[in-house]
């Protein structure tokens, strides 16, 4: 009895399970239309390897049949002999070209040229009445279907090449097509985006039922003046280009300053871009220019006037 990775001994249903989800999965993931166009892309290359080996192939045999009927009796290695040669490549090389073409034109699904299906028809004819022809004048059936085949299978295959690219293409469109209908659509927002919705809604309903108070104590606007700030500090340090004193860092962090905002050797740093030894300085420096500046939280005193009944004059005239 095998176990699973805990160990625990599997029953003979569990693994039929286990085996039902694995192929399951598998199916699946070979059904995926990436999977489907690599393994049609590799079945492409297979066809189109063999087809151009048999067309070669077949092109190379009529060679010397097509060299025989165009030399006719011309001593060997004359220049008619030598000549004659050429023929064959010629018609070939043409044939070929249009197979080609045919070959990426069939791939995007595009119809072809009328041109490129004539050219290629009398090529094929070209070819097979040279290699054919003494066999035809000597009335001999073997020779006529030796020298038929090959002519033939050369057609055949350039026939049957752009037609097998293009089922070869829609395989690939059907199978995309396919898993288009089987996925069900996704909604249109995730739930990440519901919960950051539903985040950010809540503090504004919370706001609206809650006093004047609250509203102005709450200390929301303090990261946005921070991030402001920051963000003139190291624009300014940055279009300066060279290295400031401690007055230029104090200037700084006075001009980012607000109400409400303590002044640390961190946020000095945050505000000004300047290094941790410098900040100490700078941000007691900044406490002793604002001190003076900032007014006094209570009010002052008033003086209270001298109650008349103590005074020593007023009790002296009293009392005459």
């Amino acid at each position: 009895m095998s176990a699973d990775a805990k160990h625990v001994p599997l029953s003979k249903a569990d693994r039929l399970r286990q085996d039902a989800d694995a192929a399951g999965e598998v199916r699946r993931l070979s059904e995926h239309p990436d999977v489907v166009a690599l393994a049609v892309e590799r079945v492409r290359k297979t066809v189109d390897v063999l087809m151009w080996l048999g067309i070669a192939l077949g092109l190379a045999f009529t060679m010397v049949n097509v060299q025989t009927f165009a030399a006719e009796g011309a001593a060997a290695w004359s220049l008619p002999w030598v000549a004659a040669w050429l023929l064959d490549p010629m018609v070939s090389l043409v044939l070929i070209a249009v197979l080609r073409a045919e070959q990426i034109t069939a791939r995007y699904e595009l119809p072809p040229d009328r041109w490129a299906n004539r050219t290629k028809w009398f090529a094929f004819l070209a070819t097979y009445t040279m290699n054919t022809w003494q066999s035809w004048a000597a009335l001999s059936l073997s020779g006529v279907v030796l020298h038929s085949v090959p002519p033939f299978i050369v057609f055949l295959a350039a026939e049957a090449a752009p037609g097998l690219r293009d089922q070869l293409t829609k395989s690939v469109t059907r199978a995309a097509e396919t898993a288009a209908v089987n996925t069900p659509a996704e909604p249109l927002t995730t739930p990440a985006e519901n919960d950051s919705v539903t985040t950010t809604a809540t503090p504004v309903a919370e706001s609206d039922t809650t006093g004047p108070e609250t509203v102005a104590e709450s200390p929301a606007p303090r990261p946005r003046q921070r991030s402001a700030a920051r963000a003139r500090g190291t624009a300014a340090g940055r279009a300066s280009g060279h290295r400031k004193g401690r007055d230029a860092y104090v200037s700084e962090a006075r001009a980012a300053w607000a109400p409400g905002i303590e002044i640390t050797p961190a946020w000095v740093r945050e505000v000004t871009g300047c290094k941790r030894t410098t900040s100490k300085n700078v941000a007691d420096a900044l406490r002793a220019q604002l001190v003076p500046a900032t007014p006094a939280a209570a009010e002052p005193v008033a003086e209270s006037e001298p109650d008349p009944a103590q005074q020593p004059g007023i009790q002296e005239r009293s009392a005459a």
